[in-house]
């Protein structure tokens, strides 16, 4: 295990690939990777990117990268594209790294596609795990495109420093996603496919919600206003000015010392949702057991009722542990 660490902080992106493949299989070997690696975690600018299937997430994400690189061909750019998962046959097409092929030839791009196996909030379960690998690996920015199931991705928020919300006209969402709080995550909002007829009622509609939520500004700098810029990511239209504006939004974090928060917040929120797996898969282990099936069978013929067999499933579990 010394060995893969070490040729992972040498550049070997062989070693990383197969580290990333132990954290994302959630193996011991995974762990005790990350475990070494962590002490060299906290320098990656993390950006998340979500929205709507449609939107043109991937075509954006190519171009970021594209200027990126052009901006200072030193710089590691990670991708990590995650991909839905089948319900049926628990497999994922990982599409976005075949729309990436042209930025993967880049020795300086590392793409890194992950089935989101069943996970809500449009992120893998290990997605937080794996930016942590990248990060120890030297990547400066590491991009992070949720699944694009839209209205739900969420998630983004606690693992990112800075969230590009990508919407395009015509998709109908607009509404929607305010409902839903994706707004809300936004430090960016990208409205692509700007060469469409309807772009100037999409800007209108988005400059409204964005209006709601932020009613007044304060002009001393200690309010970040999420800009909203257009974009044609197919030929890289406006692309630039969004490289710019994640730059500022990093600038603005550290200015204001919102960079520790947003640090903490994501470890906080990785720590949470290890311990909350951790939790289901003792709960899942309890009931094959006995004590289980029975309360299970008191419910059947209604001798007890659901809210009073989790109390006494809780005293039991309880009990068990304690021994």
């Amino acid at each position: 295990m010394p060995e893969l660490v070490q040729a992972i902080l040498q550049g070997d992106r062989r070693a990383l690939a197969r580290s990333i493949t132990l954290v994302e299989n959630d193996t011991a070997q995974g762990q005790q990777t990350l475990d070494a690696l962590f002490p060299k975690t906290g320098k990656a600018h993390v950006v998340g990117i979500t929205g709507a299937s449609g939107a043109g997430k991937s075509s954006l994400v190519n171009c970021l990268v594209d200027i990126l690189i052009q901006q200072d061909p030193k710089l590691q750019v990670a991708v990590i594209a995650v991909d839905p998962t089948s319900p049926f046959s628990g497999g994922s097409v990982l599409g976005d790294r075949i729309r990436m092929r042209a930025i993967a030839e880049n020795p300086n791009v590392f793409i890194r596609s992950m089935a989101s196996r069943g996970a809500l909030g449009g992120l893998a379960h290990n997605t937080q795990a794996v930016s942590l690998v990248l990060d120890a690996a030297g990547y400066d920015f590491i991009l992070v495109e949720t699944v694009g199931a839209g209205q739900s991705e969420v998630e983004i928020a606690s693992l990112a420093h800075s969230v590009l919300v990508v919407e395009a006209p015509g998709l109908g969402d607009d509404i929607q996603a305010a409902k839903a709080g994706i707004m809300e995550i936004a430090d960016i909002l990208v409205l692509n496919k700007a060469d469409k007829a309807d772009v100037d009622a999409a800007e209108m509609a988005l400059r409204s919600m964005l209006a709601m939520g932020y009613p007044s500004t304060k002009t001393d700098g200690s309010v970040w206003v999420p800009p909203i810029l257009r974009t044609v990511a197919t030929d890289g239209k406006g692309v630039a000015e969004v490289v710019n504006a994640i730059q500022a939004h990093a600038e603005f974090l550290h200015s204001t010392g919102t960079w520790q928060q947003r640090d903490q917040t994501r470890l906080r929120a990785f720590l949470h949702g290890l311990l909350e797996r951790k939790r289901n898969q003792e709960w899942q282990q309890f009931i094959q057991k006995e004590e289980f099936k029975q309360v299970l069978k008191k419910i059947y013929i209604h001798e007890l009722s659901p809210y009073a067999a989790v109390e006494q499933l809780q005293s039991i579990s309880f009990l068990k542990n304690s021994h």
